[in-house]
């Protein structure tokens, strides 16, 4: 185990001593449980700056040794900073600095201080990086640029966002203008993005928006596999008249944690009476997906199965226990 530094023991029984009492130290238990509380946060403080790190190197790997040389662009705030680079040849670290500075300060309004100050701390460092580390040019073959590009570039923003930080505000403003007109955020980054490519294809070429609309796709799949992994979630809702087996069958063969919701049948042919019915929620990954649906149609073919994405679990019985031998 790691032993704490003394002189946070000395802050810390300083900081625990009661308000009202004359030299009494407050119990053992509550200092270690303390102490827990801040080995705790520190260890989560430290993880997310490594992925931090990761993802600003991995991030500037993508622009400076696959995009920027070679007038490529991506989706978003980045993409706005390769394209004021490229047409006016102000210095990449400069713009990706100055055009996420109002996000930031959205961040803070929406979403909260300890987002804003990562997330400013994260964009400052990816402009260090990008402004002082030397990349290699990878390859000169343009799929290859657009492909690998975004792969780095996606890779270092999901490594970021790991780290409850983005390096890309765009998300932050999408979030604001949803909420302000009511639309999804998928919708106005799509909607953003069309400005991007538009002006890259206006004000560069055809050809170079193009290959710049594939950087932007291998960016967003693998944003997308970074952060949500290989075995996607899904949540799934049972209804059946046979619910004990089914949990049975969950719980025993498919070794998952089941919630039991008490419902009452509301839609019944030829006007018979409605009754009580328990009603099942699971989450298994999507490759498990198929063995659920064949056992709960083994079990009961009327069943009613719905089925939904889970971005993320946090507790609870996901994966598979370990048997005991």
């Amino acid at each position: 185990m790691v032993r704490t530094p003394d002189f946070i023991n000395s802050w810390l029984l300083q900081l625990l001593r009661p308000a009202h009492g004359e030299g009494k130290i407050i119990s053992a238990y509550r200092r270690a449980k303390a102490l827990r509380e801040i080995r705790i946060s520190g260890f989560a403080l430290l993880r997310d700056m490594l992925f931090i790190t990761i993802g600003v190197f991995s991030a500037a790997l993508g622009l400076k040794g696959f995009l920027l040389a070679n007038h490529f662009i991506d989706g978003g705030a980045t993409g706005i900073s390769l394209l004021i680079s490229i047409l006016t040849g102000t210095p990449l670290y400069l713009l990706v600095l100055v055009i996420n500075i109002p996000f930031v300060l959205l961040g803070f309004k929406l979403i909260g201080k300890r987002f804003a100050i990562k997330t400013a701390v994260a964009i400052g460092f990816l402009s260090l990086v990008v402004g002082v580390v030397n990349f290699p040019e990878v390859t000169h073959d343009n799929l290859l640029i657009a492909f690998f590009g975004g792969f780095f570039l996606g890779a270092g923003i999901g490594m970021a966002v790991r780290g409850g930080a983005v390096i890309d505000g765009t998300e932050v403003l999408a979030i604001y203008l949803s909420k302000k007109f009511g639309t999804t955020i998928g919708d106005i980054i799509i909607i953003f993005n069309i400005f991007i490519f538009s002006a890259a294809a206006y004000f560069l070429e055809p050809e170079i928006a193009l290959y710049s609309m594939i950087t932007y796709l291998a960016a967003s799949k693998t944003l997308d596999f970074v952060i949500e992994g290989i075995e996607e979630y899904i949540g799934v809702t049972i209804i059946s008249a046979r619910p004990d087996e089914i949990r049975e069958m969950v719980v025993n063969e498919m070794q998952k944690g089941v919630t039991i919701y008490q419902g009452k049948r509301g839609y019944l042919r030829n006007g018979a009476p409605s009754y009580d019915t328990e009603i099942i929620f699971t989450v298994i990954t999507r490759l498990e997906l198929n063995k659920l649906n064949s056992e709960v149609n083994r079990i009961d073919p009327n069943a009613f199965v719905v089925m939904s994405s889970v971005k993320d679990t946090i507790g609870g019985v996901i994966k598979k226990r370990p048997h005991k031998h």
